[in-house]
């Protein structure tokens, strides 16, 4: 009994993980597996390239995304790109307008080459959905990571979305780290000889 809580509090994570919607530009949706094959095929293509993976998210999801921007270029020797410095977050906000934080730097530095993945437990942050359409201006590749509901904004414009059915915050968070590991570490066992 004295574990009851955290166990059921895990095993919410594990059903949003394992009913985790992913979806095309389309709305077609598509096994996990496909999905992150999708996505690690798409980062080998802009490595091959020249290009880079470009990582947003507010909060919580703003961390997670430098995280794993830091552990694809690290571990994976990707280039990456955020801009959650803060200097530019504060600039940006003050200047132009919070919206516009993301896309600014996205509209300046993205190309056909390159992929956004955001990060987002809402999926409607007004400076997610800019970014995403910025980069889709740019001919960029979109991967979107989202929660709560099953209507929200950025599921329905990425190319490839992941779409976790959980309704808190917490549990959204939770699971998103977990699937972002996991294409990192697709990736590492798919193209690098294993995952360290």
């Amino acid at each position: 009994m004295k574990n009851a809580y955290a166990l059921s509090y895990f095993k919410e994570v594990d059903e949003g993980l394992k009913n985790t919607v992913v979806t095309d530009a389309d709305g077609k949706e598509m096994m996990l597996d496909e999905g992150l094959m999708r996505w690690i095929d798409k980062v080998a293509a802009a490595k091959d390239s020249g290009g880079l993976s470009f990582f947003c998210g507010n909060g919580a999801s703003c961390t997670m995304a430098e995280h794993m921007s830091h552990d694809w270029f690290q571990n994976a020797q990707i280039n990456t790109q955020t801009c959650a410095e803060t200097a530019h977050i504060t600039a940006i906000s003050n200047d132009i307008s919070y919206e516009n934080v993301f896309a600014y730097r996205i509209e300046r530095i993205l190309s056909e080459r390159d992929l956004l993945v955001t990060v987002s437990s809402s999926g409607n942050s007004p400076n997610i959905v800019k970014a995403i359409e910025a980069a889709k201006a740019k001919g960029a590749f979109v991967i979107t990571f989202s929660g709560k509901g099953a209507d929200n904004k950025s599921r329905r414009l990425g190319d490839l979305n992941f779409y976790v059915p959980l309704s808190t915050y917490g549990l959204v968070e939770s699971a998103h780290a977990v699937l972002l590991h996991a294409g990192l570490d697709a990736y590492l066992d798919e193209c690098m000889g294993g995952r360290h």
